[in-house]
């Protein structure tokens, strides 16, 4: 057997490489490079395998952890999962700031590598810098944390443990099914550690992503439990969009006159204008998709996991005799709500399932014009919202809608969390697939700068807006630097409403006079959080980074500004001044939090008997 003596870090480029993903007779190279941060638990191992041995991966610099892992993230989810970077940080503090990006794609199904430095295998110069001391457990180390974000872990304490390990790790990263973030814990001495390994392990190695078809017995159970049913739903997730099912989607939808609302993962599978586009369900929904979803007997969920933001906290979905039907890849997802499963690829089953039904006589029994007049009711509301206006100051949601009528129809819009993603969710149109980037599964506050610059690598070709509240670019913005430095353009629109408005609605929406949210300078009267907002200054910093950045505080700044930033060829802020508590709230849906039953606040009391008696709308599992 030939063989060829490499670290182990060597080894592990020279293998990443190498391999390519199969999808319909199409090869994709998997892994596109690597993104890192060097510290001494990585820099003499991976980092000089990087220098001098990279193959034909790339290296792109991340300036914080977690950042470079949602930037991963990102471009694996507008790639839908065919392509990916890895990221390789030092051990202890460097290490631990991955977790939260871990999670984040593990949540939402995104393939993303981690290859952690760890403690020294040897434990010669134990205990290093950075490593934590477990007194009653010694193989403990900071990678530990990883094993509960990550659909596959592993350590490697000897360097032929690497074969083994990586083809495990393939095998994860390229499952539609199982798929998250893999963690490869590294031993700073095992990275430089030598082995002779096999030639053949580096040969090309080519991962195919059989589609899996629907089982003929699963087609007629689902025919069977549609049979009867007079008022369906589909509801459609991501899944539609990772297994590249828009056009049997629609197909679908078409020949049943089947009304199609979306997940936060799923919009964008349906033109905002396509007569059977409802939009959003659930907590952040429509009023149109709510109500479709309050009167269905029958929930077709496509792709979706079914989450408590997509079913209101399992309330919307109020027809006594509501069956649902789950067409999902993850049998997790298929049984969620008691459904019927089928658990195969959207894009075989959705043709199979659509000539069974027709092949039944199926026909939905919704009234002439029902369907249209719900769409004509949310369409004017969505107008009326982003013609909003108040002598206060600028309104969110027409600040939206001017974004909103400037942006090309495939320009890619990038969010993640605060009070964006509802109004997003609910008037953001769309007319093309894969424009709308929401990470909700996680709704990770940091993701949408770093995602904005994933997107954009992943998508040169297209413009990219991060969509961010002031308090989330204030958690996380550092690779707006990233951008900077690999001249990848991206625009970063900050709302700026001084602070967590989102949770400070949610707050003083169960009782609270509000506390805590709001970012004001501390009042010497009252000791509190209560002084005038914090004046920041956002462009300034955005400009002091290397980046354009322009203001807007009305309509006609903000048209002037998003035309100069798209005529920059770099990264660029926008900073908008919106009025807080201008965001859309309601529409006939629910969010079950916890409210306290016992509190010296009145308001606070009648808070907790409200979602009491909200709760008895809810299913119980």
């Amino acid at each position: 057997m030939e063989t060829i003596r490499l670290t182990m870090a060597q080894a592990l480029l020279k293998f990443l490489d190498r391999q390519y993903l199969s999808v319909d007779g199409i090869e994709t190279k998997f892994v596109a490079g690597v993104m890192g941060i060097f510290g001494h638990g990585n820099v003499t191992g991976i980092g000089e395998a990087l220098e001098r041995q990279p193959g034909e991966l790339a290296f792109i610099q991340g300036k914080n952890e977690q950042g470079m892992v949602h930037a991963a993230a990102a471009f694996a989810k507008q790639k839908n999962r065919k392509q990916i970077y890895a990221c390789t940080t030092s051990i202890g503090p460097g290490a631990l700031n991955m977790v939260t990006g871990a999670a984040t794609a593990t949540v939402n199904r995104i393939p993303v590598l981690l290859l952690p430095g760890d403690n020294f295998a040897s434990r010669q110069p134990d205990p290093v810098l950075q490593q934590l001391e477990n007194p009653s457990d010694y193989t403990i180390s900071a990678n530990d944390p990883f094993r509960a974000v990550s659909r596959y872990w592993d350590r490697i304490v000897r360097p032929e443990q690497l074969m083994t390990s990586l083809l495990q790790a393939m095998r994860v990263l390229t499952d539609p099914a199982d798929t998250g973030a893999v963690t490869l814990a590294l031993p700073q001495d095992v990275q430089a550690e030598a082995y002779d390994y096999p030639v053949s392990f580096f040969d090309k190695r080519v991962h195919y992503i059989d589609r899996r078809p629907a089982a003929a017995e699963a087609i007629a159970r689902a025919a069977a439990l549609a049979a009867g049913k007079k008022r369906p739903l589909i509801i459609a997730g991501g899944g539609v969009h990772y297994a590249e099912a828009v056009s049997e989607l629609h197909a679908f939808a078409e020949a049943l006159q089947i009304p199609v609302a979306e997940t936060q993962a799923g919009k964008s599978a349906m033109p905002w204008n396509h007569p059977l586009a409802v939009g959003g369900v659930g907590t952040t929904g429509t009023l149109a998709a709510n109500r479709l979803a309050a009167e269905a007997d029958l929930i077709i969920a496509v792709g979706t996991r079914l989450s408590d933001f997509t079913t209101a906290s399992k309330s919307a979905f109020r027809h006594s005799s509501v069956s649902f039907l789950n067409i999902n890849v993850n049998s997790l997802d298929a049984v969620k709500l008691e459904g019927t499963g089928v658990i195969a690829d959207a894009k075989l089953a959705l043709p199979v399932l659509q000539a069974a039904l027709q092949e039944s006589g199926y026909k939905p029994a919704y009234k002439d014009g029902e369907l249209a007049a719900l769409k004509s009711e949310w369409d004017a509301e969505v107008d009326r919202l982003y013609a909003l206006e108040s002598e206060e100051g600028f309104t969110q949601t027409k600040a939206l809608g001017i974004v909103n009528s400037f942006l090309g129809e495939k320009d890619v819009i990038v969010a993640a969390a605060g009070s964006l993603p509802g109004d997003l969710h609910r008037v953001w149109r769309v007319t093309q697939p894969k424009t709308y980037h929401m990470e909700y599964g996680f709704s990770c506050m940091g993701y949408e700068v770093s995602g904005a610059f994933g997107a954009a690598l992943a998508e040169p070709d297209r413009e990219v807006y991060a969509m961010v509240g002031d308090g989330s670019y204030l958690m996380l913005h550092s690779e707006l630097v990233t951008a900077i430095q690999e001249g990848v353009k991206m625009t970063v629109v900050l709302f700026d409403n001084h602070g967590f408005q989102c949770i400070h609605n949610l707050q003083r929406g169960h009782g609270s006079e509000g506390f805590g949210n709001e970012f004001r300078y501390r009042s010497s009267s009252t000791g509190k959080l209560s002084g005038g907002y914090m004046p920041i200054d956002f462009a300034a910093h955005a400009r002091s980074l290397g980046a354009a950045a322009y203001k807007a505080t009305n309509a006609e700044e903000l048209e002037q500004a998003l035309a100069s930033a798209k005529a920059e060829n770099g990264p660029v802020l926008v900073e908008i001044k919106v009025l807080p508590g201008t965001n859309t709230v309601g529409y006939e849906s629910w969010w079950h939090v916890g409210v306290p039953e016992v509190s010296s606040s009145d308001k606070v009391k009648q808070a907790h008997e409200q979602m009491q008696t909200d709760r008895k709308a809810a299913r119980p599992y």
